[in-house]
C-alpha cells in the first residue's frame, strides 16, 4: 500500500510506501486522540461523494478546535494516493487529520496539522445484519457529539460487545431514551408505515450517506424511543461501507422482513443514484 501523507516532515505532502510514512510519537492524535476522520467509497479508482465528506471533515476539525485543514490539498492527496494505488478498484479512502505534534498533556501547542491519505480495499457489505443495543448511552449533549473524531475507543468496545452476542454492529441510545446511532452507521427504522431516522439533535454523526437516503428517498427525521423498538416493522444501516443495509433482528427480536418493501425500495433509490453521480 502507498500512503500521501502532509504535515509530520513531509511539508505540503507527497506518497510514499505505507512502511516509509512515519507520524512522530508525540503526535496528539497518537497520545490523546485529536483528530478527526473521514472515510470515503473509492469506486474504479474515483471517490464517491468526496465534497461533502471534505465539507464534514472541516466541521468536524474546526468543531472540535483544530484548524481547518486545506481542503483542496488533501482533495489532491486523495487522487495522488488513489492514482498510487491502482489495484485497489472498489477502496477504503481514509482521511485523517490531526493536531500534529503536541504535549503529552491535553493542551494544544497550535503547531502544523498531520495528515494522511491511506486506500485499503472494500469488499462488499453482509446482505443483511443483527445488531445488538448496548448498555451505554451516547451523550448528545458531549463536546463530541456529531463530531467525526479519532476518539474511536467506545465504538471498539461498542462493537465488540455486539459481534460477542452474534450482531454485525452496535446499536446507542442517546442519554434522553431514544434512538441515536451505531458505532459506524446510522440507523433508519419503518413505524407506522413511515420512514424515520434520528435526527442530529438527537446526536449521531450527520452520516453522508444517511443524508443522501433523505435527500434521493425521503423519510423524516424525529426522536424515536427505544421502546418502540419493539413495535418496528423494518430497519437498516446506512453508512460509506454499507451504503443501505437491512436489518434482520435487533437483539432476540427478528423483524418481520429484511429487507422489508421499504428498505428495498430505498436500496434500488441508493444504487441508481449513486451509480449515476459520483459526486452528488
Amino acid at each position: 500500500m502507498r500512503v500521501w501523507i502532509a504535515g509530520a516532515g513531509f511539508g505540503r505532502g507527497r506518497v510514499v510506501d505505507a512502511d516509509e510514512a512515519r507520524i512522530p510519537v508525540l503526535d496528539h492524535g497518537i497520545t490523546v486522540g485529536d483528530g478527526v476522520f473521514e472515510t470515503v467509497k473509492g469506486i474504479g479508482g474515483e471517490p464517491f461523494a468526496l465534497s461533502r465528506h471534505l465539507r464534514r471533515l472541516a466541521r468536524s476539525a474546526t468543531g472540535i478546535g483544530l484548524a481547518e485543514p486545506d481542503l483542496d490539498l488533501i482533495a489532491d492527496g486523495v487522487r495522488q494516493a488513489l492514482d498510487a494505488n491502482p489495484d485497489v478498484p472498489s477502496s477504503r479512502i481514509r482521511i485523517t487529520v490531526t493536531g500534529g505534534p503536541g504535549p503529552l498533556g491535553s493542551e494544544r501547542t497550535g503547531g502544523e496539522l498531520t495528515c494522511v491519505v491511506a486506500i485499503g480495499p472494500m469488499g462488499p457489505s453482509e446482505p443483511v445484519t443483527d445488531v445488538a443495543v448496548v448498555p451505554w448511552t451516547r451523550n448528545e449533549n458531549g463536546a463530541l457529539a456529531g463530531m467525526k473524531t479519532t476518539s474511536y475507543a467506545e465504538n471498539v468496545m461498542a462493537l465488540e460487545y455486539a459481534r460477542e452476542r452474534g450482531g454485525g454492529e452496535a446499536i446507542f441510545a442517546n442519554t434522553a431514551g431514544n434512538l441515536c446511532e451505531g458505532t459506524g452507521s446510522n440507523i433508519f427504522v419503518v413505524l407506522d408505515g413511515r420512514l424515520v431516522t434520528p435526527p442530529l439533535s438527537a446526536g449521531p454523526l450527520a452520516g453522508i450517506t444517511r443524508e443522501l437516503v433523505l435527500e434521493w428517498a425521503g423519510g423524516e427525521e424525529a426522536d424515536v424511543p427505544m421502546s418502540a423498538l419493539a413495535d418496528i416493522s423494518e430497519a437498516f444501516l446506512t453508512s460509506t461501507g454499507r451504503d443501505v443495509q437491512p436489518i434482520r433482528a435487533i437483539g432476540d427480536r427478528v423483524l418481520p422482513a429484511a429487507p422489508g418493501p421499504v428498505t428495498a425500495k430505498v436500496q434500488e433509490v441508493f444504487t441508481e443514484r449513486a451509480a449515476s453521480d459520483l459526486d452528488p
